[in-house]
This record gives C-alpha cells, sequence and structure tokens, in this order.
C-alpha cells in the first residue's frame, strides 16, 4: 500500500480536525442548534473545506458510526471462534456498552439519539445494511447452524429485536441518571431476551 501524499495527510488532517470539532459542538449545543459555519469556525479551518469532506451536518454523525462499526467489526474478531451464540450476542453486548460509554459518553450518545429522530434517507439507525446488523445477523445464522437456534426463526427480523435491545439499555442509560449502570443492566435485558429464543 502506497503511503499517504504529504496533500492526503493534510486533508485528513482536516477532516479529523472538523469531525472532532463538529462532535464536540453537537454534544455541548445540540446538533440543531450548531450551524456548518460554526463548525469551520470552531475548527479553524472554512466552510468550503467542511464541504470538502462532509456533504452535511448529518455526514459527520454518519463518519462517526463507521467509525463505531469499525470497533464493532475489530471486536467480533477477537472472539473466539468456538463460543455459542448467547456468548457471541452477550461479549458483543458487553463490549459495545463500554465502548460507547467511554468512547463517546451520555452528552454526545443524547445528541445522536436525537438527530436519529429526525427524518433523513441516511438514518444509520435504520441501516440494516449495517456493520453491525450484519454482524449479529452472521451470530443468527451460525446459532441456527448449529442448532443453537430454531430453524423457523426470521433471521433479519431477529437482528432488530436484538439491535432494539441495545438502543433500549442506552437510551434508558440516557433517562435514568447517575445510578444506571449500562453494562450491567444491557446484560440482565439481553440475557432475558436469549431465554427466550431458546428452542
Amino acid at each position: 500500500m502506497n503511503p499517504l501524499t504529504q496533500r492526503q495527510h493534510q486533508a485528513l488532517k482536516t477532516k479529523k480536525k472538523i469531525l472532532k470539532s463538529a462532535l464536540e459542538l453537537f454534544s455541548k449545543n445540540g446538533f440543531n442548534n450548531v450551524t456548518i459555519d460554526e463548525i469551520a469556525k470552531n475548527s479553524g479551518t472554512s466552510k468550503g473545506a467542511f464541504y470538502v469532506h462532509f456533504d452535511s451536518k448529518y455526514g459527520v454523525f454518519l463518519e462517526k458510526f463507521k467509525e463505531i462499526d469499525q470497533f464493532y467489526e475489530e471486536f467480533t474478531k477477537s472472539l473466539p471462534a468456538n463460543i455459542s451464540f448467547n456468548e457471541k450476542i452477550l461479549s458483543l453486548f458487553e463490549g459495545q456498552m463500554i465502548y460507547l460509554q467511554e468512547s463517546l459518553g451520555k452528552d454526545l450518545m443524547r445528541t445522536v439519539y436525537m438527530s436519529g429522530l429526525i427524518e433523513n434517507e441516511h438514518n444509520f439507525f435504520v441501516n440494516m445494511e449495517r456493520t453491525l446488523y450484519k454482524i449479529i445477523e452472521g451470530y443468527i445464522k451460525e446459532g441456527i447452524e448449529q442448532n443453537e437456534l430454531s430453524s423457523n426463526l426470521q433471521i433479519r427480523r431477529t437482528s432488530l429485536l436484538i439491535s432494539r435491545c441495545m438502543r433500549g439499555t442506552l437510551y434508558d442509560w440516557l433517562l435514568f441518571g447517575e445510578d444506571y449502570d449500562l453494562v450491567q443492566e444491557s446484560d440482565q435485558f439481553i440475557r432475558i431476551f436469549l431465554n427466550g429464543l431458546k428452542k
């Protein structure tokens, strides 16, 4: 693979600067209250530079979700291949909750959820082609093949329900304050759901 040229390196640096600045502003002021002019000013770049890298404010979130999906991909590669369906899902839940809690935090996650409620053709929550959904669907297929799950399960529907457990737990984390243990609550919730999937 060829190393990045000086120009490409600078462009990547600018993109990261804009992304970081935009996410900070969204977290502090709310997605709807931030303008592209403010993002450009805060990042020390220009409005033109913003549009070189992102087609809209929403594009910033899409970029961040690519990073999050990359985390899911790397995390699942680290899991032993011979563990059960339940262990895979439980590990994915735990890894996800720790990552989102530590890398994004409540303020940014609140903004992400609020922006997800805005009607948009690129809404990352409903994009079933996202890496997260594909990983879960893969686990369900393997579970069926290994005779851990019923062959009557609808794979896409079950994947959607599992991801709904994730979103519901995260939403409650944003609602219930400091006493809410995200990792513990998500573990309890998904265990009850997985128990319902048993053959």
